[in-house]
């Protein structure tokens, strides 16, 4: 029985057993809070919870920052996670696509006024 203050259900511990008592994984630097996480396999019988559900919840593109929230972990956790799933090949990680830059204006006026002339 616990005591009242006690939190067993997010503390250290968990912590260290669902990241198998690693702080940092191989692939870690190339994942950041906006990396897009897919999912390219299905769960197999026998994987840890935390890697079935990342996988069931990736069939579309997820951040790492999603994840992290949709799972209530720390997101240093499920960088771990998700480098054992990298490592697994059964997930695929990339950078998000990025916004479209405003398209420069002097060019623009340039093309414009040239189309004039003809």
């Amino acid at each position: 029985m616990s005591s009242a203050g006690e939190d067993t259900d997010d503390g250290p511990e968990r912590m260290y057993v669902i990241t198998g008592g690693r702080s940092q994984a191989g692939d870690q630097e190339r994942l950041d809070l906006v990396t897009l996480v897919v999912a390219r396999s299905m769960p197999e019988p026998g994987m840890p919870p935390e890697h079935t559900a990342i996988v069931r919840m990736c069939h579309y593109p997820l951040s790492v920052a999603e994840i992290s929230a949709y799972l209530e972990l720390p997101v240093s956790a499920v960088k771990v996670l998700l480098a054992d799933l990298l490592a697994g090949g059964r997930v695929e990680a990339r950078a998000p696509i990025p916004a479209a830059s405003l398209p420069d204006i002097e060019l623009l006026e340039a093309v414009m006024h040239g189309l004039q002339k003809l």
